[in-house]
């Protein structure tokens, strides 16, 4: 019988469509990246997300977030980003927290829970608490690095931590990551070098924050607010999405 699903059914089989129904993964992160990530995997069938962001829309996130727009500036994303779901499948359980993810607020999280974990959050030490509570759980997880100050989608590439070059924030998780004894992670990355964003404070969230009303985190709290555009984080989200999605069914290339 046809449904929402049947294309995707015609490339992984009834079986394949099984094994994403029964899937719950967690997405950390609701924003550029993460939420094409999210999108993709509602529309792949996967039978539970779990979304955690803390954060609300703003105006500026219109350029890159699937889930932004101006009639969601001002909510929470993951409750905008929980209503697409269920408008795509109305069968799936989302389950929605706002929560700033961070080591004090993991043992919010049961992660035997989850058959699959996606980082896609900004801060360093909320990534690695995530690969940590996922390595000790057994569980698969996915890590985006750096989508901002690039321009080029194609540079893009799924490699092991300790495989990857270039990528700043790429080189601090490898030196992180060893201290604590863990010797691999799938990422995403970028090979393109970082721009410097231009220095033109009128258009910059560091000294003009337009963040909605009961935000928690300021932009002008941050070290760096960095320029970023509609394609490369949705680039990112989508092939992240596509790894998941390949990993839960277990699909070999050729096969």
């Amino acid at each position: 019988m046809l449904n929402q699903f049947s294309r995707t059914e015609l490339l992984i089989g009834k079986e394949g469509m099984e094994k994403l129904a029964k899937s719950r993964v967690a997405v950390f992160g609701i924003g550029g990246v993460g939420g094409y990530t999210v999108e993709a995997l509602a529309r792949s069938g996967v039978g539970t997300l779990d979304l955690i962001d803390d954060d609300k829309v703003c105006l500026t996130n219109i350029n890159r977030q699937i889930i932004a727009t101006r009639k969601t500036v001002g909510k929470y994303k993951v409750d905008v980003a929980k209503e697409r779901i269920l408008d795509i499948n109305p069968n799936a359980i989302v389950n929605t927290y706002k929560t700033f993810f961070s080591p004090e607020t993991s043992e919010q999280f049961d992660f035997s829970q989850f058959d699959y974990v996606v980082d896609a959050i900004d801060t360093v030490t909320g990534k690695i608490e995530l690969v940590v509570q996922a390595k000790k759980h057994n569980v698969p997880i996915i890590s985006a690095m750096g989508a901002g100050n690039k321009m080029d989608p194609t540079t893009l590439e799924v490699a092991d931590i300790y495989e990857t070059s270039v990528c700043p924030l790429a080189k601090v998780m490898r030196k992180e990551l060893r201290k604590r004894g863990i010797d691999s992670l799938k990422v995403v990355y970028s090979k393109e070098p970082p721009i410097t964003p231009i220095e033109d404070m009128t258009i910059s969230c560091r000294t003009n924050c337009i963040c909605p009303p009961g935000t928690a985190r300021k932009c002008t709290q941050r070290r760096q607010v960095p320029g970023s555009n509609a394609f490369v984080p949705a680039v990112a989200g989508l092939i992240i999405a596509g790894e998941v999605i390949k990993d839960l069914i277990g699909y070999k290339r050729g096969e």
